[in-house]
């Protein structure tokens, strides 16, 4: 059963202080949620694989007043366990502490049936989507542990939660997410003060999006500004004791 908040009013200084890692931070959703971030408090450190492209987000946090962010260009789908654990070093080094991690980086794959699929970029796909995330889960969890109150959030899809045709990789990779999600959140009930959830962000302005429906009205679908308010909800201190949970950022 999908969770909804898109009436929720964060406060300005609801992420001050935080420490938070986002994902796929140079482009659609990342971009815009590292913004939000900040714009709330939060000293954000970019992941992405377009250097670029997080330079640019960089300076528009800066330029906003917000926090002074990092930059961490990685490429999930040539990075191994080392690399991870090399990155979980480098922020244990600079911060001592993550209090948030938003894995939002994501590859969409073929739009073709299972019979057709390439096996490499199913491949590529999985190793993205789902074993980098896991990756990246596994070694920051000590710097999440560091945190009053870490927050761990997922991307998932509506394609996720029911498998539709043509989907393929990405539509198993998102069940596979919800499904190291939930693992996730129980292993840590009880004995942990990190919560892991889950936000599906719906029908949303992005490049994803226009790749995967290239005929339809980018003004038909929300932008990603629209779908923030759960993202603030789940990466703030007023959702402390909410895990488990998938989200629809959309209702």
């Amino acid at each position: 059963m999908s969770e909804t908040i898109t009436d929720y009013q964060p406060r300005k200084d609801l992420l001050k202080d935080k420490v938070i890692l986002v994902t796929g931070a140079g482009d659609g959703i990342g971009r815009v949620a590292a913004k939000t971030f900040a714009d709330h408090g939060a000293t954000i450190i970019l992941l992405g694989r377009t250097t670029a492209k997080l330079e640019m987000v960089y300076d528009e946090i800066e330029a906003a007043g917000g926090p002074q962010p990092a930059i961490f260009p990685m490429d999930l789908n040539e990075a191994r366990i080392e690399t991870f654990e090399h990155f979980a070093e480098a922020v244990d080094q600079e911060f001592g502490r993550l209090d948030g991690l938003l894995h939002n980086a994501g590859l969409l794959g073929q739009r073709t049936p299972i019979a057709n699929y390439h096996y490499g970029t199913w491949q590529q796909v999985m190793q993205v989507n789902v074993n980098a995330a896991f990756g990246l889960t596994k070694t920051l969890l000590p710097m999440l542990e560091n945190s009053e109150a870490g927050s761990v959030i997922f991307t998932g899809s509506g394609v996720g939660l029911k498998g539709r045709a043509f989907w393929g990789a990405y539509a198993v990779s998102k069940f596979a997410t919800e499904g190291l999600m939930q693992v996730l959140a129980d292993e840590m009930d009880g004995v942990s003060n990190i919560r892991v959830n889950s936000i599906n962000p719906g029908a949303t302005r992005t490049n994803m999006r226009a790749t995967a429906y290239p005929g339809e009205d980018p003004q038909t679908v929300a932008a990603p500004e629209d779908i923030m308010p759960t993202y603030l909800y789940l990466m703030g201190d007023d959702s402390r004791g909410v895990s488990g949970k998938q989200f629809n950022a959309q209702g």
